[in-house]
Parts: structure tokens; C-alpha cells; sequence
């Protein structure tokens, strides 16, 4: 499964300084993968955060390694 992170995550000056976060939330990615690396599961992620998808998680890790594979710029909102 391929996951496209732009569909899932976005950037807004408005929303947390712009730190990148899941779309529709104050979710920050950053928040989402530090659970992961402490061993947090998926099932319990989406038990704690009911409105956020699965993809939006999976999203959140294509977000990561894009961002170690080349600088990643989001466009700011409009």
C-alpha cells in the first residue's frame, strides 16, 4: 500500500507555528511518530485518537522518510 503523506499532512502558520500535523487536526506528526518509537501500536494510536484514519498514521511515516530522503518544503496555506 502505497500512501500519498500530502493527502494526510499539511502545514498552516495558523496551526501550530506551521509544524506539520494531520489535516483536519492539532495532530503534529511529530507527536504520532514519537508514539510509534516508544511502541505505541496502531490499534492503540487510533483507540486514542479515534478521528484520525489508519492511512493517516501510515502517512505520518512516508512523511518521515521523505524527510530524511530530501529537504521537504510544504507550501504554506492560503
Amino acid at each position: 500500500m502505497e500512501i500519498n503523506w500530502r493527502e494526510y499532512i499539511e502545514s498552516n502558520p495558523k496551526i501550530l507555528f506551521g509544524k506539520p500535523v494531520i489535516k483536519g487536526t492539532r495532530i503534529p506528526v511529530d507527536l504520532i511518530l514519537e508514539k510509534l518509537s516508544l511502541g505505541e501500536s496502531f490499534d492503540q494510536l487510533e483507540e486514542a485518537y479515534p478521528h484520525i484514519k489508519r492511512e493517516a498514521i501510515f502517512a505520518c511515516l512516508s512523511f518521515a522518510a521523505d524527510a530524511i530522503k530530501n529537504p521537504i518544503v510544504i507550501p504554506k496555506a492560503s
